[in-house]
């Protein structure tokens, strides 16, 4: 069995989808600190004229040791209207601004207490549009009795000594420096980092904006035209 774990990103970039689909089981790690002005409660769309803005869900003020299953959503602020009127501006220049904003207010029909609770729905509605049902499961709600790590790789590994029939585990290439492969293979576990082949498409500007939320590869391209992007990766 291939897994993935990652923290819970809101509305990640297309690579993480990428993970999601190509991975057997892919677990929300959501048992650390929670680091500010990360991916998890922000990511990046297209400013109306030039260049990209966050969208961001406001969070409870907590100490500075909370963990990310632990973060609250501040639902006194009026998000969700200011993420919609942020969008906003892809009316004009995205083809499929209408579909998405349907799954966003969907999204937005529900009310969520976490952070975690908003992020893992939203993957899996994401998921399910693009064509690939997901169950996303939440590590703190696993139950999984795992060794105590040592060192910060040994989180993913030790989670998948804990799963059952684990053969590989992957990682986004960008993380492959902290990990240590011979520790993987002790255990009988084929560390893989996956590398996604990110390209353009037409964003009806002149400058392309690379790495954005899946919000705006959504916009801009079919249900057929992202699995063709999400299926353009290599293993190292």
């Amino acid at each position: 069995m291939r897994v993935g774990i990652m923290q819970p990103y809101f509305f990640p970039y297309l690579g993480y989808y990428s993970l999601i689909k190509h991975t057997d089981a892919f677990v929300l790690f959501d048992s650390v600190q929670f680091i500010r002005h990360g991916w998890i409660e922000r990511n990046r769309v297209l400013k109306q004229s030039e260049g990209w803005l966050y969208i961001q869900i406001p969070l409870l003020k907590h100490n500075q040791s909370t963990l990310i299953k632990d973060i609250r959503i501040d639902d006194n602020q009026n998000w969700k209207l200011k993420i919609l009127s942020q969008i906003h501006p892809y009316k004009k220049i995205a083809p499929n601004y209408f579909k998405v904003k349907n799954l966003i207010d969907e999204l937005f029909s529900e009310n969520f207490n976490t952070i975690v609770s908003l992020n893992k729905h939203s993957l899996e509605l994401i998921c399910q549009y693009l064509g690939f049902k997901k169950e996303l499961p939440i590590f703190s709600q696993m139950n999984l009795e795992i060794e105590p790590p040592r060192a910060p790789d040994e989180w993913a590994l030790n989670i998948c000594k804990a799963m059952t029939d684990v053969s590989e585990y992957w990682n986004p290439l960008g993380g492959g420096s902290f990990f240590d492969k011979d520790k993987y293979d002790l255990a009988n576990i084929d560390l893989k980092f996956h590398k996604i082949n990110l390209l353009q498409y037409d964003q009806k500007r002149d400058q392309f904006e690379s790495g954005l939320s899946i919000i705006d590869v959504l916009m801009f391209n079919s249900i057929e035209e992202i699995n063709i992007m999400l299926d353009n990766y290599e293993l190292i």
